[in-house]
């Protein structure tokens, strides 16, 4: 019996798996006509694979979560498959493509998109620098393409698979003409993979329909009611059933999206008037070296108020587990665009120190109140820290301070590798 996938048929998820399984001439149970607004999510279902997320692959008794586990596992189903090395070299060159696709592409895109679509809170500067990011990727890739048709080798690898799939869903999302003008290569790559006679059906016929111009439109704001003459009362309406909410299918994650309701009112709003503008700061703090006479820290502690703000060290939970300086310091990018709901009340400079297989990663954060928690769990990851609070009385504290401020940190002889800030 074939493997059986479950998704839904267009997301670029889906297509990695489609992809490597029509490569490597491994048959796969797909039911084209799935929907997630289908009732799929059931007690069944996360028996059988409790993250909970799509697409899921069933082999048996054998479940299996996550696209890129299930693209590679795929890959390797195939009798006579090449798509993932046997050299141990070869190998790491494919996966470190295949980490670039899902670090460096696709999620930091769909963070870009999710906001573009009005999915998250949209802030054009945050928009624009996710995407200047993304662009200087994609010219290094561009760069690395130059003079090959592949990532890896002369033949068609499983790193291709994930960057080819990240790039349809960028092609088809935010990354529009005028961009992808400056990308030839990579664009030459694109097409000459989906048109692979494998993989033609898997992208449109070989022809996606791609955005020439990416422009935001804002969400429909509530007509103002008009201020006319008071009208005779009418008797009241019957209360009408909440309707039921729409979802809608989005291609940069596993779930389907739910409108959000109108959000209440932050608590932090409530908070007594302060006199430091932390805005100000941001903007001081951009333009001004740090330390030193005229500099950033220098006007912050003028107008710092202990009263309205408080100073945070942050640091990771699980240094244990860091490996690259770039992809910790994409995962400390990643959390910082998860705080994008607190961004008025918030400033961060957290930052990766030490080297490859021997970092940490801490900072500071000065944020509005006395508490740590009700700024930082606008992130779902922000438990993946420790948070203490930092006193400007104390030396030890200040110097802590003055350090991620200034970039120069240094922890256990672990010196500033990489860093961060959320402005």
């Amino acid at each position: 019996m074939a493997p059986k996938l479950i998704g839904f048929a267009g997301n670029s998820r889906v297509r990695r798996v489609l992809a490597a399984a029509a490569l490597a001439d491994v048959q796969l149970d797909f039911d084209k006509s799935f929907s997630m607004k289908s009732d799929w999510k059931t007690e069944d279902f996360l028996a059988k694979h409790p993250l909970g997320s799509l697409p899921v692959l069933e082999d048996g008794d054998f479940y299996l979560s996550e696209s890129g586990a299930i693209a590679e596992y795929v890959a390797e189903l195939g009798p006579n498959s090449t798509l993932v090395p046997s050299d141990p070299k070869q190998k790491a060159l494919v996966r470190q493509w295949q980490f670039f696709a899902d670090q460096e592409l696709f999620i930091k895109h769909a963070m870009a998109n999710r906001s573009f679509s009005n999915y998250l809170p949209y802030n054009k500067a945050v928009v624009a620098g996710i995407l200047d990011g993304v662009n200087s990727r994609l010219a290094q890739l561009n760069d690395h393409l130059n003079n090959q048709t592949w990532l890896v080798g002369e033949r068609i690898t499983i790193a291709d698979v994930f960057v080819a799939t990240a790039l349809g869903n960028m092609f088809t999302g935010l990354i529009d003409a005028s961009m992808r003008a400056k990308i030839p290569n990579v664009v030459r790559y694109f097409e000459t993979f989906i048109n692979q006679p494998k993989l033609a059906a898997i992208f449109d016929d070989g022809k996606p329909s791609l955005t020439e111009t990416a422009t935001y439109t804002p969400p429909a704001k509530a007509e103002k009611a008009k201020e006319d003459k008071p009208k005779a009362e009418k008797a009241p309406k019957a209360e009408k059933a909440p309707k039921k909410k729409e979802v809608v299918e989005d291609d940069d994650d596993d779930e389907p999206l739910v409108p959000e309701e109108p959000k209440a009112k932050n608590p932090l709003d409530d908070l007594p008037k302060s006199a430091f503008n932390l805005e100000e700061w941001k903007r001081q703090y951009s333009n001004l070296e740090t330390r030193g006479a005229g500099g950033s820290l220098e006007w912050f502690y003028e107008k710092f108020d202990k009263a309205g703000f408080s100073i945070w060290r942050v640091d990771f939970k699980y240094n244990d587990e860091l490996t690259q300086v770039f992809m910790s310091a994409n995962q400390i990018g990643g959390f910082f665009n998860r705080l994008e709901a607190s961004r008025k009340y918030l400033f961060g400079s957290v930052g990766v120190l030490g080297k490859a297989n021997d970092s940490v990663i801490s900072g500071a954060l000065i944020l509005r109140g006395q508490d740590a928690k009700p700024v930082v769990d606008a992130a779902p990851d922000w438990e993946s820290y420790d948070y203490k609070e930092l006193k400007l009385d104390n030396a030890e504290d200040k110097a802590f301070f003055e350090g991620a401020m200034a970039w120069d940190l240094v922890i256990d002889g672990k010196e500033w590798a990489d860093g961060k800030n959320f402005k």
